[in-house]
């Protein structure tokens, strides 16, 4: 419980695994609030679990086939599961129903890969397809569409060879940009308000693009690509989309390459901590379970590498708020990593000092003097006619309105975004328990 006390500025990276939660799943993430994991199976069902309790508390059941990914949406209200059964579904955890019935559906014309909500807005979804395709599907009655985003093709491109297949497709921290990858080795970024491409960046020696993830900022980009090395991105800044369709070419340069120079392992999934000074890389290592951590703060050194046992990992997620990662087995099983604190005896009482060893203890002078009753009456009487402001935040005032200068700049792609948003709403979710004995 005093966990969400810690200051967030203090974060570092995991060092033992906390529990073990077996749930069968091929993935687990974190919602946005941290109470909550999401599991996808290869049964086609998804699952919530409670890390406070440890157990399941909903069932989502709708898919055929194995579920590819799943996705929060800013609240943890919404949950959006993708599928290979060509299917995506909306999930409403407010639902009274158990099972949860499904609140809307999108089919697709082949396998679904991954599948993920806008930030801003939950009824602006997009997804990617095992034929290389990537679609934005807006549900919302006024913009109702589904828009295939297409890379500019040159002039010189029109000999007839195929474009490049999609592999990896991601909004931007702040759901203004599309970045998608490519089998070519290419990062296309695209307007989520327009679906027109406004940079496309080649990436050398990259090969095919296996993964994105974003710090928090939206400023760091890490990618995972074929050639089994992680590379880290400062973006540049992408102005508003060109009304002659000109964009931006340029090879990016990485500030940093993260591999193995032993072993040469391939990665299966990397993850930025919620401060984006550390940043975790699953090794597809056959015969372990090996997690690797990097110093982002110390120009990337390797911190540590964590054990994990004998189950190969297949999936990687940070907290969104504190030290600790969800790794996922090839088994099925989710290891919850933590970062032990030392117990703190001085904070129960000012001034209290720790010691390593028995000193001798020097009494003050006036240490135990007998204070008048009185005098402390009339102290407590002044203090309690004191006002005491109970609804402003220390600085967030300042963070407000620089998030609203950064919106006057914007506005145009946040109104197009926060329009008709359903994920505005705080919501806490109803604890139900569910039989264990049921398997996914």
């Amino acid at each position: 419980m005093n966990e969400s006390l810690i200051s967030p500025f203090n974060i570092t990276h995991p060092t033992a695994v906390q529990t073990s939660l077996f749930a069968n799943a091929l993935f687990a993430r974190f919602d946005p609030s941290g109470r909550y994991i999401g599991v996808g199976g290869t049964s086609g069902t998804a699952a919530i679990w409670d890390l406070e309790t440890r157990a399941r508390i909903r069932w989502l059941e709708g898919h055929v086939k194995a579920v590819t990914s799943l996705d929060w949406s800013s609240n943890s209200r919404w949950v959006l599961t993708s599928s290979k059964d060509w299917n995506v579904i909306k999930w409403d955890l407010a639902s009274k129903c158990d099972p949860i019935q499904r609140h809307s559906t999108i089919r697709f014309d082949g396998p679904v890969v991954s599948a993920s909500f806008h930030p801003r807005n939950s009824n602006i979804i997009l997804a990617l397809l095992s034929t290389g395709e990537a679609f934005v599907a807006d549900l919302r009655k006024d913009h109702r569409s589904r828009v295939e985003l297409c890379e500019v093709q040159d002039d010189g491109d029109n000999d007839g060879r195929l474009r490049s297949m999609m592999t990896v497709a991601r909004f931007d921290p702040s759901g203004k940009h599309i970045f998608v990858g490519t089998s070519s080795g290419s990062i296309l970024v695209f307007n989520s308000r327009t679906k027109t491409m406004v940079a496309r960046h080649k990436i050398s020696g990259a090969g095919t693009m296996k993964g994105f993830d974003f710090a928090k900022s939206g400023r760091r980009l890490v990618t995972n690509s074929s050639d089994r090395t992680l590379r880290q991105f400062n973006l540049p800044v992408y102005g508003p989309p060109n009304p002659d369709g000109e964009f931006i070419d340029e090879e990016l340069e990485p500030t940093h390459r993260f591999n193995d120079p032993i072993n040469k392992t391939a990665w299966y999934g990397m993850s930025y901590s919620p401060d984006g000074e550390w940043l975790a890389g699953g090794a597809a290592d056959p015969a372990s379970h090996k997690i690797y951590i990097w110093d982002i703060s110390n120009d990337g050194q390797f911190a540590s590498a964590l054990d994990g046992g004998r189950e190969p990992l297949v999936h990687i997620h940070w907290h969104p708020s504190k030290s600790s990662i969800a790794s996922t087995t090839n088994h099925g099983n989710i290891l919850i990593w933590h970062c032990p604190n030392p117990e703190r005896w001085g904070a129960f009482a000012g001034g209290f000092e720790e010691v390593d060893e028995n000193v001798e203890y020097e009494e003050k002078e006036d240490e135990f003097d007998i204070e008048d009753e009185e005098e402390i009456y009339k102290r407590k009487m002044k203090e309690e006619d004191e006002e005491v402001d109970i609804d402003t935040i220390p600085g967030a005032t300042s963070r407000r309105k620089a998030q609203l200068d950064r919106m006057d700049i914007e506005d145009e792609d946040f109104a197009w975004a926060d329009h008709d948003a359903d994920d505005r709403e705080e919501f806490r979710m109803k604890i139900i328990m569910l039989d264990d004995d049921s398997e996914m």
